[in-house]
């Protein structure tokens, strides 16, 4: 790093250069680029890129209108979110919100140092409305010498090199742990009906079955200040398989009957998404008409462990998958489902399999946890080191 602290103290001790964007980038309108059949397949060869999060749309076999960045590399710019990519491969777009920037004069600026300085602009859009030539191409960046411009992108590239190799040794860490936890759970939960220590019963008579609902939304005494748990797929996505309080709540005017689902019920999707589950911990609850819910009869409280039914349903619902109703809108064969034996162990077995999954699960995530909280900790690192190089003083004029 201290080469190109040295640099700078040769060659611009003073300061630098600073020229609006408009005037060492151009761009080109996308009009002749973007693409025509969104039938996107991988199978494909062009990418179809948008200048936000998702970036690659998808792929296209359309052999026209092809921007050759391998050739020339490009900034693609979002017009309305100025949101921006480096593009160094053959692409088309989606949108004629994007503009494509190019280098004025390579001898004056090095592309991707301006690329890299366009990162530092803070600039956040407020009206949907377009702000390449109004606004973003007025901001200015710093311009020094072309042997510091070089010195400086071969750090940043070097610094974003390690952040996606991180990125990629922590996410296959990731996969190989829930591999291995995935083949315990399988190993640990194959019972067989043979084993006379093990009773085994249909879930019609070890479960009390409901099916969930969605309350009116056109009546908002059914929302308003609802303090009732409501279960939707999102809460899943959100906050695990463990659900305590529900993302959305409704009021107990909005429950059919008066009738709630007891706590440490298991709800499994049976449509859409079939085959996700969760372990509801919440004191009473309701979920919509995608899950089932299953609460253990009173009966059989007393020999089955919350949790192992919950590690349990793993197996049960992989049975859902591959016993669905056809139609255009699958769903699990609720009659099949009923009749699909599930094993009682021994107290103590349970518990040994609850213990021993217990720790995998919290192995597995923690790491799950640790792997975005390591990456941004490496995305500030680099930010930090992206405005320390980058933080040029204007050259004064002199008059």
């Amino acid at each position: 790093m201290s080469k190109i602290f040295d640099l700078i103290n040769e060659l611009c001790p003073n300061g630098v250069e600073f020229r609006e964007l408009g005037d060492v980038v151009d761009y080109t309108q996308p009009t002749d680029f973007i693409v025509v059949n969104t039938n996107y397949d991988d199978k494909f060869d062009t990418p179809v890129l948008t200048a936000g999060q998702s970036f690659i749309l998808g792929y296209t076999n359309e052999a026209f209108g092809i921007y050759e960045a391998s050739k020339t590399a490009a900034i693609i710019f979002d017009d309305f979110t100025t949101a921006f990519r480096w593009v160094d491969f053959d692409f088309k777009v989606k949108s004629s919100a994007i503009k494509i920037l190019n280098n004025k004069n390579d001898d004056e600026t090095n592309f991707k140092f301006v690329y890299y300085a366009m990162k530092c602009i803070k600039f956040e859009p407020i009206n949907h409305e377009r702000h390449w030539i109004s606004k973003y191409s007025k901001f200015k960046i710093p311009v020094p010498p072309m042997e510091v411009q070089r010195e400086i992108v071969r750090i940043l590239d070097s610094f974003t090199l390690l952040a996606a190799e991180l990125a990629a040794e922590l996410a296959a860490e990731l996969t190989a742990r829930k591999k291995q936890y995935e083949f315990y759970r399988d190993f640990l939960l194959n019972f067989n009906e043979d084993q006379s220590e093990i009773e085994w019963d249909i879930i019609d008579n070890i479960f009390i079955m409901k099916n969930g609902y969605t309350p009116s939304k056109a009546n908002k005494d059914f929302w308003e200040n609802g303090t009732i748990s409501w279960y939707r797929m999102e809460d899943i996505r959100e906050n695990g398989r463990i659900l305590s309080e529900s993302i959305q709540k409704i009021t107990p005017q909005a429950v059919k009957g008066g009738k709630l689902i007891p706590k440490n019920s298991i709800i499994v999707a049976t449509t859409a998404t079939i085959g996700e589950h969760a372990l509801a911990i919440a004191d009473s609850f309701l979920m919509n008409q995608q899950f089932t819910s299953f609460t253990i009869r009173e009966l059989l409280k007393d020999k089955l462990d919350t949790k192992f039914v919950f590690y349990y349903f793993f197996k049960i619902c992989e049975w859902c998958k591959q016993n669905t109703n056809s139609s255009s809108f699958p769903s699990v064969d609720m009659a099949k489902l009923k009749k699909v034996k599930f094993p009682i162990p021994s107290p103590q077995t349970q518990q040994k399999v609850v213990e021993i999954l217990d720790k995998f699960d919290t192995l597995v995530n923690s790491i799950t946890e640790g792997l975005p909280r390591e990456i941004e900790l490496r995305h500030k690192q680099y930010e930090y080191y992206r405005e320390k190089l980058l933080n040029f003083t204007e050259l004064k004029k002199e008059i």
